[in-house]
């Protein structure tokens, strides 16, 4: 099941995540209708909520682009010249290259993961 935040580019994040909630909800009492999930151009799917780490999500059928995001794992990484652990989400991003460019998905894949190492600089509405 794919439900679609409606008009998610017109709302701020708080907005965004009290409807994704209300959306899981109806999903999980299975009182989804076919209105709720049509209509989307993106989609964000989450399998390391169920442990898998690392996958190549595939667009769905009208959709521009989808954000694969996997499990977070302890990670030996370089920072400053030494080696540390650090929590390391994988994510993927599969995108139809007839819609958008490898510059633009790279671009905003790296501005993703901006966010997500400084949720601080996100913009949220109080």
């Amino acid at each position: 099941l794919v439900p679609v935040v409606k008009g998610a580019n017109m709302k701020g994040v708080m907005a965004i995540a009290k409807e994704v909630q209300s959306l899981a909800e109806k999903a999980r009492s299975r009182k989804l209708d076919m209105a709720d999930m049509m209509g989307g151009t993106f989609t964000i799917s989450n399998i390391g909520s169920i442990g898998g780490t690392f996958f190549t999500p595939i667009i769905n059928y009208t959709e521009a682009a989808i954000l694969g995001i996997g499990k977070i794992v302890d990670n030996p990484v370089v920072r400053d010249g030494k080696i540390v652990v650090r929590k390391i989400m994988p994510l993927s991003f599969t995108y139809d290259h007839r819609i958008i460019d490898g510059a633009q998905a790279a671009a905003f894949l790296n501005t993703v993961i901006s966010y997500l190492e400084k949720p601080g600089l996100l913009p949220v509405e109080k």
